[in-house]
Formats: C-alpha cells, structure tokens, sequence
C-alpha cells in the first residue's frame, strides 16, 4: 500500500482522543471540508484568487448566485478566515472582498482538486450513467 494514504481508523482514533469524548463531529478535516463544499464556496474562492473583487463584481461575474446566498457564502469564507472584506469610506460605501494568506494557501489545494474536476467530469459523468442504468 503506498505510504502516503492515510490509515483512517488510525485517523479516526486520534480525533477521537482529541475531541475528550470520542466525537467523530469534532473531526478537523470534516470541520474545514464543511466550510468549502458549499455549492458557491469554491468557484468564488476561485475568483479572488485571480484578484480582489466589490460585491457587484462578483455578482455580476456568477450571475446565477443571489445576492442573499452570494452574502451568506462570502460571511462564511470570511468567518473561516480565507477572505478579508473591506469597507472604503466612499459614497455610498464600497466593499471589496480578497483572500487571506490563509485562503491563498488553501486555494493551492482546492485548485488542484478544480483542475482534477475538470479533467475527469466526463468520467464521472459516464460512471453514474452506467451505475444509474444498471439500477434501472
């Protein structure tokens, strides 16, 4: 078995002695994994990696998203600290959203994981084809 896969009840022993409790819940992958599946989270991130954006910009650049769930999601990625919002004193205000050092560093990862989507959607896609024919 190749060395760089992790042993998962190895893993699974370990948060549960972290957590005091034996509480999977308080796993740290599940809890930052959380944070990014979002259906917006990773395409936004995406986006402020290749610069910072206002609000309008991104509104406007992910047309589909509203404008409640485009707030919610960069709340969230601001709360886990991937994006910074600021605020100028103009009129009226204008906010402008960018990543952290903390979300530029887990962007290199999420990035990978981008580019590996785009490279095997059509696999994926012809997989659950051929599993949801052979179920119906």
């Amino acid at each position: 078995m190749d060395s760089t896969i992790v042993n998962l009840r190895s893993k699974l022993e370990i948060y549960k002695s972290m957590s005091d409790g034996g509480n999977i819940a308080d796993c740290p992958v599940r809890d930052v994994i959380q944070g990014l599946s979002g259906k917006w989270s990773s395409l936004l991130m995406g986006a402020l990696a290749e610069q910072p954006y206002r609000f309008g910009e991104l509104r406007r650049l992910v047309p589909d998203i509203s404008q409640r769930m485009l707030t919610q999601t960069l709340y969230d990625l601001q709360r886990d600290g991937y994006v910074h919002r600021e605020v100028f004193p103009t009129k009226p205000p204008s906010v402008e959203y960018s990543l952290t050092d903390l979300g530029r560093s887990m962007f290199g990862a999420l990035h990978q994981l981008i580019l590996w989507a785009e490279l095997n959607h059509d696999a994926v896609r012809d997989a659950r084809a051929g599993f949801d024919a052979a179920q119906g």
